[in-house]
């Protein structure tokens, strides 16, 4: 009887290190293919603060240890891979599980995963359009202070500063446009209840103040321009919770 149990075991073990290896190795792969991209990519990023400075002569970024500029390289080609292999990972998660579960789980689990890699990937589009040229727009007022007309005030932001500030507004508000997500499944699995969303609102927005202002650059811009949508994601999942509760009444 034990090697009946065991062997099942096993072959679950040996699925998934299959499933890894797959996903370890488009990750390598893709990240091969996204280093000889890299400077293209990084032209990309900078471009929101490129054009903040149009015009403005002699603007540069600098870096200052040897090792920086390719460290900040090799950095753009990994966040690139991770990006472009969360969609695999989806869909290796869903293969792995899918066996085991009943029709009707498989019928609510799909469609979630197949919205994770979107809906993170509108985040980040939502970030690189709209929250980070007013970000830079903010900051480089601070050139234009009293203090610059006796003396002057200019940026010159490192490769590898600048690199962390985008990766870290556009991993945040890619991470936080999975509430929804996350909250409809929930929902559907019997979790929470639209109920019980409804009347943590305050809390939820309370919250949501607090990740805004951990996930974001210290200013007040890009904070409410996390929160704002955030909170706003958060009503919509009470409507999309609730109108699964009312569907699933009539089934």
């Amino acid at each position: 009887m034990s090697e009946k149990v065991a062997t099942p075991l096993v072959d679950h073990l040996l699925e998934l290190r299959r499933r890894l290896i797959y996903v370890l190795g488009s990750f390598l792969l893709a990240f091969i293919v996204s280093y000889q991209f890299s400077d293209e990519i990084f032209a990309i990023l900078v471009k929101p603060l490129a054009n903040v400075l149009e015009g403005k002569t002699g603007r540069r970024l600098i870096y200052t240890g040897l090792a920086e500029a390719f460290m900040t390289y090799l950095k753009v080609a990994l966040f690139t891979a991770t990006f472009i292999t969360l969609p695999l990972l989806a869909i290796q998660v869903w293969l792995f599980i899918s066996p085991g579960l009943f029709p009707v789980e498989r019928k609510v689990l799909l469609p979630f995963l197949m919205l994770t890699p979107l809906f993170f990937g509108i985040g980040a589009t939502f970030a690189y359009y709209l929250i980070i040229p007013p970000a830079w727009k903010f900051f480089l007022a601070f050139e234009e202070t009293k203090a610059s007309n006796i003396l002057p005030i200019q940026l010159e932001a490192r490769v590898s500063e600048y690199l962390s500030i985008v990766m870290q507004l556009i991993l945040a508000f890619g991470t936080s446009f999975l509430l929804p997500v996350l909250l409809i499944l929930l929902g559907r699995i019997g979790v929470i209840t639209s109920h019980a969303l409804a009347n943590k609102r305050k809390y939820a927005f309370l919250l949501i103040l607090i990740v805004a202002a951990f996930a974001t650059p210290p200013d007040v811009l890009s904070m409410l321009g996390l929160a704002f949508p955030l909170y706003f994601l958060y009503e919509t999942s009470i409507f999309c919770v609730y109108f699964f509760e009312k569907r699933g009444s009539h089934a």
